[in-house]
């Protein structure tokens, strides 16, 4: 991976508190999964940085790579990898998403 990239991926994580790479946007996301994380953050009143990777195909390898983590969306909470929607969709079941979001 290519150092501007991975600076790039760095940045983004660790000035975004929360953050969420995804497929497509906040306001359209353009695959279910996407759709499903973006509505269960939408349950807690904190606000988080995004990327689209479908928009970017350097960026949708680059990450995969940097958290080894093979799929989308990840859910990226103080520079660290929480997950995908599914790990997001049980700690939201079981009450602990909040205090993971720290919101």
């Amino acid at each position: 991976m290519e150092d501007a990239l991975r600076q790039r991926i760095a940045n983004e994580t660790k000035l975004n508190p929360v953050f969420i790479y995804m497929k497509g946007t906040p306001s359209f996301p353009v695959c279910g999964f996407s759709k499903t994380a973006v509505e269960i953050l939408a349950n807690y009143d904190v606000e988080f940085g995004f990327a689209d990777v479908l928009s970017e195909p350097g960026l949708r390898e680059g990450c995969k790579e940097y958290f080894d983590w093979p799929t989308y969306p990840m859910l990226i909470v103080k520079g660290d990898l929480i997950g995908g929607v599914d790990i997001m969709k049980e700690l939201h079941a079981q009450g602990a998403l909040k205090a993971v979001l720290g919101a």
